[in-house]
């Protein structure tokens, strides 16, 4: 059953999805300089639920977490909340997103795909894991974006 996800996010992502959705489990993430939110789901379901929360700042960084993640779960692939303004353009955040989500390929050899997360947080604003919550919150807008672009072939 699909968590109440809250008021919808946005419109149609500007980010496309470059490869076709196969099934499998999906993991995405809300990149933050302290915090990383982590969700799950999978392409069957398509339903996306909040997984973790991973420590950013810690002297060893969050690469040893996110990977014991994904070994953990074996995802076929990866999903980044990238923010921008309400009008579209770079935020101040978008080009740490954007590295992180470079950074999760080249380590994990996974495709990434990235969302447009605009108000993310705020709309997971009063969940037990705020950042997970967002994260699941973009999922589940990936999730809804590939199914309208028709692209869960």
């Amino acid at each position: 059953m699909r968590e109440a996800a809250g008021p919808a996010l946005r419109p149609l992502s500007p980010f496309p999805v470059p490869f076709p959705m196969t099934d499998g489990v999906v993991l995405a993430f809300d990149f933050g300089v302290r915090r990383i939110g982590v969700a799950i789901g999978n392409s069957v379901t398509q339903e996306a639920r909040p997984l973790a929360t991973v420590d950013a700042a810690g002297s060893v960084g969050p690469w040893a977490a996110i990977g014991k993640l994904i070994d953990d779960w074996q995802p076929a692939r990866l999903v980044v909340g990238v923010p921008l303004h309400p009008d579209g353009t770079p935020h101040e955040m978008t080009a740490r997103c954007e590295r992180f989500a470079r950074q999760l390929g080249g380590r994990f050899r996974l495709p990434v795909e990235r969302v447009d997360e605009r108000y993310s947080s705020a709309a997971a604003t009063g969940a037990v894991d705020v950042d997970a919550a967002a994260a699941a919150l973009i999922l589940q807008q990936w999730f809804d974006e590939s199914e309208a672009k028709g692209r869960n072939a």
